[in-house]
């Protein structure tokens, strides 16, 4: 899971410990060499998706991190790119990264949950941050997005199916959850990383009631599963213009329609 460059065990415990901008904060000079980092074959093949809806002309990278998912913005978007994170850390090691060609890039120290941005931007893209927000908070994050982004902009983000219950990564996911939340119950300030929080009804739920129209496209580079449903999705959230109502059911592209966790 760990390179040699990585984090050590040591230096996870400290970190686990931490707040969650503090904990970052001391991970970012490693974080590129460990499993927390999203793929680079997730990101490529959300590039390649957008790549056949856009091009766009601004973009944010929400919880960006060092600046991986900026990579793909900078691929689709023509006018202008921005990062956005609340760990320093993670944003000083964004900033040293070299990025030749493309449109300009920014970045921008803020809490996803309060956004300092006009609706300024036409895609809004984010990659593996949602475990570090509480179910409650989703109609929060979600219409903060909802208000950055003009008329007719969208939102877009992998989700990868939940694990078969009783396989090993079902049993990994409730492991990493629970330690989590005992740690909570017993250590302040809290942790909050608990990624099977985030569920697919929940979210198209959320996202439809802060005004998007959502649909759901098939990522083919990563198969389906057994009963047929795609293995990862690409979760894209229209901003509905005035007077448009969503539909229903969600509809899902290059996938089969109705199918899948929720």
């Amino acid at each position: 899971m760990f390179s040699p460059e990585g984090p050590s065990l040591r230096e996870l415990a400290v970190q686990a410990l931490s707040s969650v901008e503090r904990g970052y904060d001391l991970l970012a000079p490693k974080f590129d060499h460990s499993p927390f980092r999203t793929p680079d074959s997730v990101l490529d093949a959300v590039g390649a998706a957008l790549r056949r809806t856009g091009p766009f002309d601004t973009g944010l990278d929400l919880c960006c991190g060092t600046g991986a998912g900026v990579g793909v913005l900078a691929g689709v978007c023509r006018e202008r790119v921005t990062g956005v994170d609340f760990s320093a850390g993670m944003l000083d090691v964004a900033r040293q990264r070299v990025r030749p060609g493309g449109p300009p890039v920014s970045w921008v120290r803020a809490d996803a949950r309060a956004l300092p941005f006009a609706p300024a931007f036409d895609l809004v893209v984010s990659f593996g941050a949602f475990g570090h927000f509480l179910p409650r908070e989703l109609p929060g994050l979600f219409a903060q997005v909802r208000s950055v982004l003009r008329p007719g902009g969208r939102f877009a983000f992998p989700l990868v199916a939940p694990p078969r219950p009783g396989s090993l990564g079902y049993w990994t996911l409730l492991g990493f959850d629970t330690v989590m939340r005992v740690r909570n119950a017993l250590w302040r300030p809290r942790f909050v990383m608990y990624y099977r929080a985030f569920r697919l009804g929940d979210v198209r739920r959320e996202l439809t009631r802060a005004g998007f129209r959502v649909e759901l496209h098939a990522l083919p580079e990563f198969g389906r599963r057994r009963d047929g449903s795609p293995r990862v999705r690409l979760v894209v959230a229209g901003a509905r213009l005035p007077g448009q109502s969503a539909p229903s059911p969600v509809a899902e592209v290059l996938g089969r329609p109705g199918q899948g966790p929720s």
